[in-house]
């Protein structure tokens, strides 16, 4: 079972992840993973030392291209799941971006990007990442 909870603020060394929502001219950007058939919401782990600002900005750019844009901090959230992390709740920081300039080619383990209008049928993390979309929905960032 997996559980996602939301919170506003959190002490910063717990934050382990950053996840990007991201669109571009009002459509979304979702992206597929080399090794998947599947679609995900750009984001990724922090390193050691990194701001989780800066954890956004690089896996934005890593997993998008982008070059331009606009971000903001939505809330933090959680992630409890009995199969990863020894069952712990695990933190990240969710944010919004409006890119306005990307590369076309890709540098990092993503094959390709989507921009759609709609939401995917297919998630790679299917009990996660909508909870994600639909908490930022609720507090106005789509």
């Amino acid at each position: 079972m997996t559980e996602v909870k939301f919170y506003e603020n959190i002490e910063d060394e717990l934050l382990k992840f950053a996840v990007i929502i991201s669109k571009t001219q009002n459509q979304y950007i979702f992206c597929r993973h080399k090794d998947r058939d599947t679609w995900e919401i750009p984001g990724g782990h922090r390193e050691h030392g990194e701001s989780i600002i800066d954890t956004a900005k690089r896996e934005l750019y890593e997993e998008t291209g982008a070059l331009e844009f606009d971000i903001e901090p939505v809330c933090v959230y959680s992630v409890t799941t009995t199969d990863k992390f020894d069952g712990k709740e695990t933190f990240g920081m969710l944010y919004f971006a409006d890119i306005k300039r990307y590369e076309t080619e890709l540098h990092s383990e993503i094959e390709k990007i989507e921009i759609m209008d709609e939401l995917p049928k297919k998630w790679t993390y299917p009990n996660i990442q909508p909870h994600l979309m639909k908490e930022a929905k609720q507090r106005g960032f789509l």
